[in-house]
């Protein structure tokens, strides 16, 4: 007579395909989850905190030199990415709605159109530095930032190193969130091949919901980027 636990268990494993033998139900492997990305995301507050904190303090410093420095980047463009993400976040919510109601076609879609506007970003981001290395604003040997007007300030001009600062900042902060990004078209590349062979359910929608977690940190950490190194001192 087989046990009724057992068979219970291996009718269980059955009704959840996803369902990893370590958890003991759907709802607990949702939960660790989502806990983990959760823990991540701690993490990588802190990797972008020590950043913000460093530009704080030079901007503080040099005020001046950064908002000159500032004034030289195309707000435009970055005014579009800022655009392009918050649309993004809305294409991701629209996925996990999709797939915890078994809408596969919107769910594919809005994979789709989010990748998109993720490519999009990058474009736009690389015709940005392209526009640096044109003029020569990019930290190194080549670096060149001279009688630039501090806004505001009529005949008092940046310091060449001190635009370098923000330069250095601007690369740093703006290429790590680059990657990030990069990564999260790679997480969403695998997550629309899952969805096309069927994978998600109403009943498994666990890795749609953890890439969304991911993808609206990327679109928040930029939120803060652009009025910080866009808007410095952009008032008449």
């Amino acid at each position: 007579m087989p046990d009724s636990t057992a068979v219970g268990l291996h009718h269980e494993e059955q009704h959840h395909p996803e369902l990893l033998h370590h958890f003991a139900d759907p709802q607990q492997q949702r939960d660790a989850s989502s806990l983990g990305m959760w823990v991540f995301l701690a993490t990588e507050i802190m990797f972008f905190g020590g950043l913000f904190c460093a530009y704080l303090i030079y901007r503080r410093w040099y005020f001046g030199d950064f908002a000159a420095a500032s004034k030289s980047i195309d707000m435009a463009l970055g005014a579009t990415n800022t655009a392009v993400l918050i649309c993004s976040s809305l294409t991701v919510v629209l996925a996990v709605w999709a797939a915890q109601t078994a809408r596969r076609t919107l769910l594919l879609a809005s994979l789709a159109i989010t990748m998109l506007l993720g490519l999009t970003f990058l474009g736009i981001k690389g015709v940005e530095y392209k526009q640096k290395f044109d003029e020569h604003h990019v930290p190194g040997a080549s670096f060149s930032f001279d009688h630039e007007e501090i806004p505001g300030h009529p005949g008092q001009y940046a310091n060449p190193a001190h635009a370098q600062i923000f330069f250095s900042l601007y690369f740093v902060m703006t290429g790590l969130h680059a990657l990030h990004m990069i990564i999260g078209l790679g997480i969403f590349l695998w997550l629309f091949l899952a969805a096309w062979r069927g994978r998600f359910t109403p009943e498994y929608n666990t890795p749609i919901e953890i890439g969304g977690l991911y993808w609206h940190f990327v679109d928040i950490v930029w939120i803060y980027l652009f009025p910080l190194l866009y808007l410095i001192d952009r008032h008449a």
